[in-house]
């Protein structure tokens, strides 16, 4: 049986504490394991940010956003790097909706109701002026 890639999305906060090289290290390393054992669509560096609450006494966090595909067998070495890694604050690693991923059949759909509803709303505008 063939082994099938599913698409995943991992966001992970790395420790500003440790300095711009030893963050940019977390990223290539992360991003290079990922390659090696599947395929990356997608990586956003959101930079540095406030956390919503204090971890490990700091307030700020640089996080990662990666979509990619790979073996589901693959997912839970991830997370098991993730874990033991250090400078890696919190992570997650989700399945990618395909329904998410299709933007412009939603932007369609958004804009065929915002045009439907238009006369509509024109007229309720003309009532209520009259």
């Amino acid at each position: 049986m063939a082994k099938t890639n599913t698409n995943y999305e991992t966001i992970f906060v790395c420790d500003c504490s440790k300095g711009e090289d030893a963050i940019k290290a977390l990223v290539e390393k992360f991003t290079d394991l990922i390659k090696a054992n599947g395929e990356i669509t997608e990586v956003n560096e959101w930079g540095k940010r406030r956390l919503a609450y204090p971890i490990n006494d700091m307030n700020e966090g640089y996080y990662v956003f990666v979509t990619f595909s790979a073996p589901q067998a693959f997912v839970a070495e991830l997370y098991r790097i993730f874990n033991i890694t250090d400078g890696i604050l919190r992570s997650i690693v989700v399945k990618a909706d395909e329904k998410a991923s299709m933007p412009a059949r939603v932007q369609e759909t958004v804009a065929e109701a915002v045009v439907e509803e238009a006369p509509a709303a024109e007229a309720v505008a003309e009532e209520a002026a009259e």
